[in-house]
C-alpha cells in the first residue's frame, strides 16, 4: 500500500472515506468474497460494509473451495448459509421468511465484475450446495461511475443495504448508501470533463 493511501480504507488520503463510516450493528452476518482485482479499485464499494459492520468478514480469492476461514465459518452449527447470486434456482428476498432475531444467518457476497463473480461461482465448489438468494429486480443502482452490464446491477454495497434493510426492517443502514454516494460526488467532482463524458450520469 502507498503512503498516500489510507491504511485503514485502502483509497487514497484525499479520497478516504473513513469519515463517513458509521458502525452498524446487524443480526444478519455478512461474508464478502473480494476478486483480487477488486482490492485496489478506488471506487469498490466492499470496504463501506467491512467498516462499517463490526461482525461482517471479508476474504480475498477466486476459488474458495478450500477456504479455510470460510469452510470454518460455513461448519459451524445452528447457522444458516446463504448465497446472494441470482440466476436460476435463486429465491428472491421477498419469498423467504425474515429470519427470527435469535437464528444466527450469514450471507455471502460476490464482490467482482459480473465475469469474475461468475468465475469465482463456478471455481467455488463449496458454496454450490449452499441456499441462493436474489434480490428484487426493480432495484435501481446509484453507482453512476461504473457500468454495469444490464439494468438492476447493484455494486456490493447497494446489494448488502438492500438485504439487510430487508431482513431487519426496524434498523437503519441508510449510512451504508450516505457513504456511497459520497464517495461516488468526491470522484465524480474530480474527473476531467473528457473522462466525466464516458459515462451516463443519473
Amino acid at each position: 500500500m502507498s503512503r498516500r493511501d489510507c491504511p485503514t480504507c485502502g483509497k487514497a488520503h484525499k479520497a478516504c472515506i473513513c469519515p463517513l463510516i458509521v458502525s452498524l450493528a446487524s443480526e444478519v452476518e455478512l461474508i464478502i468474497l473480494q476478486h483480487p482485482t477488486e482490492v485496489r479499485r478506488p471506487l469498490g464499494t466492499a470496504r463501506i460494509l467491512q467498516l462499517s459492520l463490526p461482525n461482517s468478514h471479508c476474504f480475498t480469492g477466486e476459488n474458495f473451495t478450500t477456504h479455510p476461514q470460510l469452510n470454518q465459518l460455513l461448519s459451524e452449527p445452528d447457522t444458516s448459509h446463504f448465497v446472494l447470486y441470482p440466476g436460476e434456482g435463486a429465491t428472491c428476498i421477498s419469498a423467504v421468511p425474515v429470519p427470527h432475531p435469535q437464528q444466527k444467518v450469514r450471507v455471502i457476497l460476490l464482490d467482482g465484475t459480473w465475469k469474475k463473480a461468475y468465475k469465482m461461482w463456478q471455481l467455488s465448489e463449496n458454496l454450490h450446495e449452499l441456499p441462493r438468494l436474489a434480490l428484487p429486480e426493480n432495484l435501481k443502482s446509484n453507482y453512476q461511475i461504473r457500468k454495469a452490464p444490464r439494468e438492476g446491477c447493484l455494486s456490493t454495497v447497494e446489494a448488502g443495504y438492500h438485504l439487510l434493510s430487508y431482513w431487519q426492517p426496524g434498523q437503519d443502514f441508510t449510512p451504508l448508501l450516505t457513504c456511497f454516494e459520497q464517495m461516488i460526488q468526491f470522484q465524480v467532482a474530480h474527473m476531467s470533463p473528457e473522462v466525466r463524458r464516458r459515462y451516463i450520469f443519473l
